[in-house]
């Protein structure tokens, strides 16, 4: 689910940073379990707006406080997930990460405004937790003889990522994701992708 009430938010509060960078006044009150993390950063990683469940996530085990401190943790953090893994105009980058002996998805975007000015944000993030259903693939593998790899294709298809995004994920090719698909195909006697789900879940 993405952050679309987060962004209302934003939107709410008028001017989306471009005259001043935000302070952690953005950590607001808690938001339902069922919404994600979402922040807008400057150029240099510095947090210009977080959400309360970004706060929680990225801050864990530590209660998000609003302090200088707070942002500078949250740059420190940022900073480790997201270190040789910066978007691109038009490619993103997904970033798996554990919080709470749970499993995070963190979406990083390039922004590109037509409006220029000296608070620009340069990044936004999506924080999601990763809602894949608890899959034993160890059968799969053993019936239909698919290697590492084609599982791993296997678990992120099954977890609703297209094949640029499991490219992303996998540091591979789109090209190379889809061979691996034609070879989960040709292995489980299907000709789609929706075959594969139906195998899976006839399994």
């Amino acid at each position: 689910m993405l952050t679309l009430t987060s962004l209302r938010r934003v939107w709410a509060e008028g001017d989306w940073g471009l005259t001043r960078p935000l302070r952690t006044k953005e950590v607001e009150a808690p938001l339902k379990p069922s919404e994600a993390g979402f922040l807008l950063l400057d150029s240099s990683l510095v947090p210009m707006y977080v959400n309360w469940d970004a706060a929680q996530v990225l801050c864990y085990p530590q209660t998000p406080k609003s302090s200088q401190a707070a942002i500078m943790a949250l740059k420190k953090r940022l900073r480790s997930l997201l270190q040789d893994r910066l978007p691109d105009l038009g490619r993103p980058s997904f970033v798996e990460f554990s919080s709470e002996r749970r499993r995070y998805l963190l979406k990083a975007f390039c922004l590109d405004s037509f409006m220029k000015g000296r608070w620009q944000p340069a990044y936004a993030l999506f924080i999601e937790r990763e809602h894949h259903p608890v899959l034993d693939l160890a059968h799969i593998r053993n019936e239909y003889g698919l290697t590492n790899r084609e599982i791993q294709t296997l678990r992120f298809l099954l977890g609703g990522l297209t094949s640029k995004e499991i490219a992303s994920r996998m540091n591979i090719s789109a090209n190379t994701v889809k061979a691996f698909l034609r070879q989960i195909m040709l292995k489980m006697g299907v000709t789609t992708r929706a075959g594969i789900i139906g195998k899976f879940v006839s399994s």
